[in-house]
């Protein structure tokens, strides 16, 4: 399978530019992406199974591979939740999957959203991890309006080998990251 552009952009620019800035001694010091985690909670799920069913094939149209259903832990008499009932769905994004996806989601997709003008920098967890959540399914070019029963939105982790906070920003800015001037 051929390299991604993200990924031969990462290991020809990206990393050199890293080291320099970081002032590292080793290529395997840069820090790196490991996965991406697309999280989708379905509280409708319990009741509706056709919600379970289209956000299943719109996740797997969205990143190419096939989401796993997520169950709910324990009973909580509240929601209307049972042990063992359908609350939402994920999927991990791993290798090439991983680069396209993330370089669809830099390119083509966050630029779609209306009224954009980057994405927070301040959503960092302090380990070097990003996590950006999305309100709407619609930005993604793959998935079509009249396809879609209900807007719904996802939560997306972009996992990195960085040490802290400003590393992970440095990649994903170097990758193309629009982020927010805050």
């Amino acid at each position: 399978m051929p390299a991604t552009r993200l990924k031969s952009l990462y290991q020809e620019t990206i990393v050199p530019k890293l080291m320099s800035q970081f002032q590292y001694t080793n290529v395997h010091q840069a820090p790196k992406l490991i996965k991406v985690t697309i999280n989708r909670g379905l509280g409708e799920a319990a009741t509706n199974a056709k919600a379970l069913e289209a956000s299943l094939s719109e996740i797997a149209l969205i990143t190419g591979q096939k989401p796993v259903v997520t169950r709910a832990k324990k009973a909580i008499a509240g929601f209307k939740i049972r042990e063992g009932m359908p609350v939402g769905i994920m999927v991990t994004l791993r290798g090439e999957r991983m680069y396209a996806f993330v370089d669809r989601l830099i390119s083509l997709t966050l630029p779609r959203i209306r009224d954009f003008r980057g994405v927070s920098p301040k959503s960092f967890d302090g380990r070097g991890n990003y996590t950006l959540g999305v309100r709407e399914q619609l930005i993604f070019p793959e998935v079509e309006y009249d396809s879609i029963d209900q807007v719904r939105g996802m939560d997306i982790s972009i996992v990195t080998t960085a040490r802290n906070d400003e590393e992970g920003r440095a990649l994903l800015k170097e990758m193309g990251m629009p982020f927010r001037d805050n």
